[in-house]
């Protein structure tokens, strides 16, 4: 069965979870810095973003948000742990190792939910992840005491 296109100028191959799963693997690498450029025309103009520390609206505001990143690591890489489909809903689990100036490199864990539209754009994208449990993990002294906060807080 062959794949089917997504209705763009540029004629895209459909998102599938194979395609998802080869396209997130390039976008970045052990060394260097990322380059989300490939998988930018998924999204729709209206895309509606979001994470733990943001949530933007429209593809330029998306775009600004990964150029930052790109200049904030030194190097960025993604494993993707699971990844599965339902209907138009793709989600997946990763573990992302950032390396900045002057820290260590950090894996965070986390998820991306990817909503597409009838045209098999991305509309929404919401990432899943506990930013400061992860890095504080690899601060001594700071992982104790951010985790014993969180313990007398929440429970």
């Amino acid at each position: 069965m062959a794949e089917k296109e997504i209705s763009t100028p540029q004629k895209l191959k459909a998102l599938s979870v194979a395609h998802v799963r080869e396209l997130w693997s390039k976008t970045y690498n052990t060394e260097g810095k990322p380059d989300w450029s490939h998988i930018f025309p998924y999204y729709h103009e209206d895309i509606v973003f979001q994470d733990s520390i943001q949530k933007v609206e429209g593809k330029e505001a998306f775009l600004g948000v990964c150029n930052r990143l790109t200049t904030r690591c030194e190097s960025l890489n993604m494993e993707i742990v699971s990844i599965a489909r339902n209907g138009n809903v793709i989600i997946f689990d990763w573990i992302m190792t950032m390396s900045f100036k002057k820290y260590p490199s950090t894996p965070m864990y986390g998820a991306s939910k990817l909503t597409l539209n009838a045209e098999g754009l991305i509309v929404q994208q919401r990432d899943y992840y506990d930013m400061w449990g992860d890095i504080f993990n690899n601060i001594p002294h700071w992982n104790k005491i951010y985790r014993r906060f969180l313990k007398r807080k929440f429970g």
